[in-house]
């Protein structure tokens, strides 16, 4: 049961200050959307975080691997060190030290005018990007031969300011080396529930016993299959079913984008943007991103279209430590920031804090599907609460619809367990919920490690 009858939300801007919202005006403040192209879906009395500056960003990556070690921070760092030794031709590092694809930015000039400029800047058109459902395009650019990327950046958001110019970021996840090649569509006839959600991850491993029957519609890799460690975990606590395990929801039809396909250029904004249009275009309800990163520009924008057509976000505040800043898409306005729990119901020392955070769910003590094994693995981590926390969210929300996305949330803010700090906290948000979800590692045939 919930106790007090305040839910709170607090934000941080160098200073930490919180807002009340009592129960009764609840109800309400969900179903408020912002007029307009620019409307989000914003969770109860959410407030927007403050405008962060626009410095070279770190990568976004997987909230975690499937056995978190001690030192995640760490891990990661060594994951990018290494995809930057073995793909040096295709990428480089941005003035944070992170990975980029090699010579490219990406642009959504603020006028016919200052696209125009961009040329006589020096800068070479690759692409043009349509999302064909977000409404939403972007270019693809080369500085000036010779000039440094970083020099260029800062260049091309001097001359627009109205604009918005970023790194072309290379997502990593787990410490694999994946991402989309072409993306295409392909679907698998399956039985499936009236339920759908979407995932965007690693490639699923279709072989597993409990995924072997899952209602599948698959987008990326040309259609190719790239099994990985991460996307197949996840998968299963959606939708897998077997003897002695049984995913959050199983039966539904899950939508999943593979945005790393083994290629070099692994998960590029490019890529997680591709899938987002589509299950926009396939209009799923919910869709489950287990991917932490920076607060990118190109990525924002498309983000904030997705939910202001209806669609529920779900994504992991991560596992950088209490004290990390928030990391994105889970902290982005109107997307529902997860956090992770132990069999204690104790959060995971390792999982973000913040105002974002909107629920906890189970993310240790817990086990999913290992690719290629007919066993499983122990799971831990921000990345495994998540979909715990979107199957109870598609199970509420039928089609993409603001008001009705909003009273999802509601609703399920209702029904969570509160935890710590009586009301909404930045550590476990409205409470737990998704907690009879867990499968228990002792119950299930384990991969040798």
């Amino acid at each position: 049961m919930r106790r007090g009858i305040f839910f709170h939300a607090c934000v941080v801007d160098r200073d930490m200050y919180c807002l009340s919202l009592s129960r009764a005006l609840l109800g309400a403040a969900l179903l408020c959307l912002a007029a307009g192209a620019q409307a989000q879906l914003r969770l109860p009395s959410l407030p927007s975080l403050p405008n962060l500056p626009s410095v070279p960003p770190p990568v976004l990556r997987s909230a975690d691997s499937t056995l978190a070690p001690a030192d995640l921070a760490g891990l990661r760092r060594r994951s990018i060190d290494q995809l930057l030794s073995r793909h040096a031709r295709e990428l480089e590092r941005d003035p944070a030290g992170e990975p980029v694809l090699r010579g490219e930015l990406l642009a959504v000039p603020s006028s016919a005018a200052a696209r125009d400029a961009l040329s006589a800047a020096g800068f070479t058109i690759v692409r043009e990007q349509v999302l064909e459902g977000l409404d939403e395009r972007w270019l693809v650019l080369k500085p000036a031969a010779g000039q440094d990327l970083g020099a260029a950046l800062a260049q091309a958001r001097r001359s627009d300011p109205g604009g918005r110019y970023d790194y072309h970021h290379v997502y990593t996840g787990s410490g694999e080396v994946a991402a989309p090649t072409r993306a295409s569509a392909v679907g698998v006839a399956a039985p499936g529930g009236a339920l759908r959600v979407g995932l965007i991850d690693g490639g699923i491993d279709r072989r597993h016993p409990v995924l072997r029957d899952a209602a599948l519609q698959s987008f990326g890799c040309d259609g190719q299959p790239h099994p990985s460690t991460h996307g197949t975990a996840v998968a299963s606590l959606l939708v897998g079913r077997g003897d002695g395990f049984r995913g959050a929801a199983a039966g539904a039809t899950l939508y999943a984008a593979d945005v790393y396909c083994d290629a070099p250029s692994g998960g590029s904004v490019e890529a997680i943007a591709q899938a987002f249009a589509w299950l926009a275009r396939e209009k799923v309800p919910v869709i489950n991103v287990s991917l932490v990163g920076p607060p990118n520009q190109v990525l924002e924008r498309v983000v904030a279209a997705v939910v202001a057509r209806g669609h529920v976000v779900v994504a992991a505040v991560g596992n950088d430590g209490p004290a990390a800043p928030p990391l994105y898409p889970a902290a982005w306005p109107g997307v529902v920031a997860v956090t992770a729990t132990d069999a204690r119901r104790r959060v995971l020392p390792e999982a973000g804090r913040g105002a974002h955070v909107a629920f906890a769910a189970p993310g240790s003590d817990m086990a999913g599907a290992a690719s290629g094994s007919a066993r499983f693995v122990p799971l831990r981590g921000t990345s495994f609460a998540a979909p715990l926390v979107a199957a109870e969210l598609a199970a509420r929300l039928s089609a993409p619809d603001p008001a009705l996305a909003s009273r999802a949330v509601a609703t399920l803010a209702q029904a969570a367990i509160d935890l710590g700090t009586p009301g909404r906290d930045p550590i476990y948000g409205f409470g737990l919920v998704g907690e009879a979800l867990r499968n228990d590692p002792e119950r299930l045939p384990l991969a040798q490690r």
